[in-house]
């Protein structure tokens, strides 16, 4: 089975054709709605830095290499309470792709904006490309976000990503396997809770090939 591009998703399925789409064991809030629209050397390490927001709280912000760069589209919200879910949702898909970078399951932005479901398959995740020598390059793009506040205090963030400029290398043969263009675009839905701290971790990623359009 070639391993490919995917974004931090969740429990890795056996029945990926290609690689890793994930899907979580729970549903969130709204979890049927779909969106539509729409890495580096081991040498050349992902860097986590603490930086602090106007909470107070201090968060491991996370830099990617050269060799593998994501960018994010629209990701601006005019509510500072949505704002917020869409910064601390952000840092944890950084972090997800500067473990498997890394080549770190356990690395600490990863695993400071995860918890509970989405820390335990996220883990997972990573160690589906540590275990065989891989890291990710190219690019990747995230756009048409949407979050939300649910009644109960928790939110949830609907995004896309585009996986079509990304690849896996083995660090050992330097072989490149890349993502199939009918395959590239993939929806997140993921699920966050607030600590008492103010930081937006995420519990529970679903991830569906073909649900951005």
């Amino acid at each position: 089975m070639n391993r490919r591009f995917l974004p931090v998703a969740v429990a890795i399925t056996a029945s990926t054709a290609l690689l890793l789409t994930g899907c979580g064991s729970g549903g969130g809030d709204d979890a049927s709605d779909k969106i539509k629209g729409a890495g580096g050397d081991k040498d050349t390490p992902a860097s986590a830095s603490a930086s602090a927001k106007p909470d107070g709280a201090k968060r491991p912000e996370v830099k990617l290499p050269k060799s593998f760069q994501i960018t994010f589209d629209s990701w601006t919200n005019s509510d500072p309470k949505l704002q917020a879910i869409l910064d601390d949702g952000k840092q944890r898909l950084l972090a997800s792709y500067a473990a498997v970078i890394d080549g770190n399951p356990r690395h600490d932005a990863f695993t400071f904006y995860s918890e509970g479901d989405a820390l335990r398959t996220g883990t997972e995740w990573v160690k589906g490309f540590t275990d065989k020598n891989l890291v990710l390059i190219g690019k990747g793009r995230v756009f048409k976000p949407q979050p939300r506040m649910s009644p109960d205090g928790s939110g949830t963030l609907f995004y896309c990503v585009d996986e079509g400029k990304g690849s896996t290398k083995d660090t050992k043969t330097g072989k490149v396997t890349g993502t199939p263009a009918d395959d590239a675009l993939v929806l997140y839905r993921t699920k966050l809770a607030k600590t008492k701290n103010g930081i937006w971790k995420t519990t529970m990623v679903q991830t569906e090939r073909g649900a951005c359009k």
